[in-house]
């Protein structure tokens, strides 16, 4: 095929009316009929024409690219390995051998011999995608349960594995999501069941030995609302959940006895979330029913709906997690947008874990005990590199497990962070958080790299990476915008940034960048952005609203034909979507909002940046079509000679290739591309 100048869709008009309103789709082809099967021998050579087109757009910076991944690898510990956890009678920890791609998962009985458990190498072997949803093992110790997914769909084949002979004694579904989990007598599990559309419907019991599983729990009431299943910290209690983005309800089933009906602990009530922990005869539940920013109550195992508060709501503590443990609850949570572990014991006192640094992300780690003398927790900040900590509970004392190695090396004080607070448009006080090589200059003369997400109320954290330094050692500056749909800064921040109030992530953004350009970090046209699915989302917004803002833009995975997909409601995910965009289906203004901001729908004739989307064939969240007609319709109307660049894995889904090393390939492509833009193509870290 021709690689001489890109690739060029059809254009084929696809008209669909709603609330009066005709649209036109002119690469609505593209999307394959017979989804998630794609074999349509058209769509096939259109995207395959556009990766030789990445290819060779990409082949002048092989050098530079190839450079970029030996700096990405020499940063890895080729021999790494986990802090082992302490789990009854064993202790278990994963490592990589030298130049594995994978995990292999061990065990050891205290003061025993090691053992394999699980040899991810070996299952990976023969195939091109490779990922472990989890695994888990049965009470007794004999028993391991485990999910892979092979082919990037998130479909996950579930067995069961005999760890005495370390042979695999039944599949007990190529259909299940998440981690199992085992029933207390070890003799049955419990698994979340996905149907054809990926959605998570059902969640089943599986006994040994028997080919037909039992239904524990199947959402019927919404297709919008999803479920999954977990285990109480003592141990005793299935915990069922089902939700969308904004209500939730949660029921419980004794592992002693799964086949018992499950214990609902109280009707769900739209716009109210909450989640459950058990300790004896007493249920912990963490729920916004009357403050935003979350509260903890306590319940009756006999009277699960009646909730006594705990832990009263507060407009400066946001609440995002528990424990409870045998002797204390572990609160998680944030303050100002700062991350805080604090521990409460029955008597109400409480204890604030301290930490060395004003600006880090910390969150609580694996402990699966029923108790946690030593509280396991993961520690980070933009210059400090990932460290494990144990906190003695008893005595106050923060004892380090682990601190990630950079066998290339790496010196924290030839590196800085900040804070920078920018102002909104409407008022709002949006946090930036920089980490900079020493010496960058604030006369406006930098460059920099913003990063953003901002939806689903997930934040973004001020954490530690090793790949970044292969920009920040070229002169780049490394921000993150901590826009509203995140929850950085309470669960305010993330409902002002989603339905009628979603433009505000888009504006807070172009907003941050001019922060950065007042305070003298870079100036317009010196900036480079990058974001993923809704962050592509936030690529696509902030390129049709500000296309001369940006040096160059990635957008991986993006979420970018919004208004068709949220009109799709044969799609797996659109159903559960709509209370986080809208449902333009039954809603004109939903349908009017959406339309003004989706940004396939919004390209227009103009000049944009140089652009590199990615995307994964086998892409359940964001299908393939999404980036692809995007690409298309901007090739299509842009009026710049600017590099427009689409890539996508034929093998692999959501988050790209797996293994360790390949997906460091990947991010070798985007540094490559940036500093390219940046004219930094022959530049060597320093």
């Amino acid at each position: 095929m021709s690689i001489a100048k890109p690739p060029v869709a059809a254009v084929r008009p696809h008209s669909t009316s709603h609330h009066g309103v005709t649209i036109t789709d002119d690469y609505a082809w593209l999307k394959d009929p017979a989804y998630p099967v794609v074999s349509d021998p058209e769509i096939l050579a259109h995207v395959e024409a556009e990766n030789a087109w990445f290819e060779a757009n990409m082949a002048p910076l092989k050098p530079l690219t190839d450079t970029i991944y030996e700096e990405l690898k020499g940063r890895v510990k080729q021999d790494d390995a986990s802090v082992p956890v302490r789990d009854g009678a064993y202790e278990y920890w994963w490592q990589f051998a030298p130049g594995a791609q994978y995990r292999t998962w061990l065990r050891r009985p205290l003061g025993g011999d090691e053992q394999v458990i699980l040899d991810e190498p070996a299952l990976a072997a023969g195939h091109d995608y490779f990922r472990l949803a989890g695994s888990s093992v049965s009470p007794n110790g004999r028993l391991l349960a485990y999910a892979v997914d092979t082919a990037g769909s998130e479909r996950f084949t579930l067995k069961i594995r005999d760890l005495e002979t370390g042979a695999d004694i039944e599949t007990v579904t190529d259909a299940s999501v998440g981690v199992p989990v085992w029933a207390a007598d070890s003799a049955s599990l419990a698994w979340t069941e996905v149907n054809d559309n990926w959605r998570r419907f059902r969640i089943r019991l599986h006994r040994l030995g028997h080919t037909e599983d039992t239904t524990l729990y199947e959402e019927i009431e919404d297709k919008g609302f999803g479920v999954s299943v977990g285990r109480s910290q003592d141990r005793a209690w299935f915990v069922i959940a089902t939700s969308d983005h904004v209500t939730s309800e949660v029921r419980l089933v004794p592992t002693s006895a799964p086949e018992t009906p499950p214990l609902l602990v109280r009707p769900r009530q739209p716009g109210v979330a909450y989640d459950v922990d058990v300790r004896g005869d007493t249920l912990f539940i963490r729920t916004n029913d009357t403050h935003v920013n979350f509260r903890l109550a306590t319940a009756a195992i006999a009277a699960p709906g009646d909730w006594r508060e705990l832990v009263p709501g507060s407009d400066q503590d946001y609440i995002t997690g528990f424990s409870a443990f045998a002797s204390y609850l572990a609160i998680q949570g944030r303050r100002d947008g700062l991350d805080q572990i604090r521990l409460r014991r029955d008597d109400g006192s409480e204890t604030l874990v301290p930490f060395p640094e004003a600006s880090y992300s910390v969150g609580i780690g694996a402990n699966p005990e029923p108790d946690a003398p030593l509280l396991r927790l993961g520690y980070t900040s933009m210059v400090t590199p990932a460290t494990v900590f144990d906190y003695d509970v008893a005595t106050g004392q923060l004892i380090t497990r682990k601190v990630q190695v950079v066998p290339s090396g790496y010196d924290a004080a030839r590196y800085a962070t900040e804070r920078l607070m920018v102002t909104a448009r409407d008022g709002a006080r949006v946090p930036v958080s920089i980490v900079y090589k020493q010496g960058f200059p604030r006369d406006g003369s930098g460059k920099v790299h913003l990063y953003g997400y901002g939806a689903y109320g997930i934040a973004m954290s001020p954490a530690f990476s090793a790949g970044r330094l292969s920009l920040l050692d070229r002169g780049i500056a490394y921000a993150i915008a901590h826009i509203r749909g995140g929850d950085d800064m309470g669960y305010q921040w993330y409902l002002d940034g989603k339905l009628e109030k979603r433009t505000n992530a888009f504006t807070d953004f172009v907003d941050a960048a001019h922060g950065l350009i007042a305070a003298g970090w870079a100036t317009e046209g010196n900036i480079s952005a990058s974001g993923g699915s809704a962050g592509g989302e936030l690529m696509g917004a902030v390129i049709n609203s500000d296309p001369g803002l940006w040096r160059a833009v990635v957008a991986d995975v993006p979420f970018v034909d919004v208004l068709n997909t949220m009109l799709d409601d044969s799609l797996p995910l659109t159903p559960g979507e709509w209370p986080e965009w809208g449902n333009p289906i039954t809603d004109p203004a939903a349908f009017d909002l959406i339309r003004s901001y989706s940004p396939y729908d919004n390209v227009t004739a103009q000049a944009y940046p140089p652009l590199l989307v990615t995307a994964g064939l086998n892409d359940p969240r964001v299908t393939y079509w999404e980036p692809a007609k995007w690409v298309a319709k901007l090739r299509a109307h842009k009026t710049d000679d600017n590099v427009l660049l689409l890539k996508t894995n034929m093998g692999a889904g959501h988050g790209g290739k797996s293994g360790r090393f390949a997906a460091l390939e990947e991010q070798a492509e985007e540094y490559a591309f940036i500093l390219a833009r940046f004219g930094l193509a022959d530049a060597a870290a320093g």
